[in-house]
């Protein structure tokens, strides 16, 4: 069974302005995530009801997944929903000493599908290990994302 919520976050030296123009820029997730290779948006520029397809790997296994953006407030937050598993993905931006906390989250709420579970038990080594394996990828994701915010504030300044 699915974690209801894994979640990590980072403090980010730059304005909520210069973290939201990263994060919101999903085309660019591929260079973040360590399993989320490409996100296509279909449709135009990114909005609440944008609708993306998704190029997911993990060694030598590649899948696609499609997703819809469900939350969207301009340098506060952006999340989505994964259809094929339910899971709602999210980037939080919050105020800090010294610039903004990001978190970032992986919510399951009511469940995850049938077809989901058996591809994370008999593909992917069991939810246990995936979902660790899920919270090290979103350090990963948040550290990546912080050393792009932070030059681009750098250059800005």
């Amino acid at each position: 069974m699915a974690a209801p919520l894994i979640e990590e976050s980072i403090v980010i030296n730059a304005s909520a302005e210069d973290v939201w123009a990263v994060i919101s820029d999903l085309e660019r997730m591929g260079e973040w995530s360590p399993q989320c290779k490409k996100m296509i948006i279909r449709g135009g520029e990114v909005a609440l009801g944008t609708k993306t397809i998704n190029i997911n790997r993990r060694g030598p296994l590649v899948w696609p997944t499609t997703s819809k953006v469900v939350r969207f407030a301009p340098n506060k937050e952006i999340a989505f929903r994964v259809a094929e598993n339910r899971t709602v993905w999210s980037y939080t931006i919050e105020p800090s000493d010294t610039g903004v906390k990001v978190i970032e989250k992986r919510e399951v709420g009511d469940g995850t599908t049938k077809v989901s579970s058996f591809f994370v038990d008999k593909l992917l080594g069991g939810a246990s290990s995936f979902e660790e394996e899920l919270k090290l990828g979103m350090a990963e994701t948040l550290g990546k994302i912080k050393r792009a915010a932070e030059a681009s504030a750098a250059r800005a300044a």
